[in-house]
């Protein structure tokens, strides 16, 4: 029972995004620590992509449940692996996916401003993601408090 309650409306969508996001940002992260590393390359996922790829298993959900109940089905991507137990594993493709920067005389593209604009973005999206899952887990909480046994 609690299984099916943690798989109704918008959780498992909102699992996604932040299973996606912490990930993302744990990239994010990696390209930062190596700003200053000769011949570093920047690495990035496109988050289009995956929200493609969530919104088409959010349309299969609907499709096969009528409704919005039931298991969110995820697909691997190019870049994005679906594990078993929902977890996601980014694997962004090298050599020909930088994230745009100026290669400098010690052959590390970077871009100081879009590697952060990147981090705001999807920390926001994290951060949205994560308040609206409070929300939800609330309203269940809420409602297995007031259960009478």
């Amino acid at each position: 029972m609690l299984e099916k309650t943690l798989q109704a409306g918008s959780i498992p969508t909102l699992e996604a995004m932040m299973r996606f996001t912490g990930q993302r940002q744990r990239l994010l992260a990696h390209n930062v620590a190596n700003l200053t590393t000769p011949n570093f390359q920047a690495v990035d996922v496109s988050p289009k992509a995956f929200q493609k790829v969530l919104g088409e298993a959010v349309a299969e959900r609907r499709d096969r449940s009528g409704g919005v109940n039931g298991p969110l089905r995820m697909e691997s991507s190019r870049e994005v692996r679906v594990g078993r137990d929902g977890a996601l594993a980014l694997e962004p493709l090298r050599g020909t996916r930088g994230v745009g920067g100026v290669l400098l005389h010690d052959r590390n593209d970077r871009d100081v401003e879009r590697l952060m604009q990147s981090m705001t973005e999807n920390y926001g999206v994290y951060r949205v993601a994560s308040d609206l899952m409070r929300s939800r887990v609330g309203v269940l909480r809420t409602a297995i408090s007031q259960r009478v046994a």
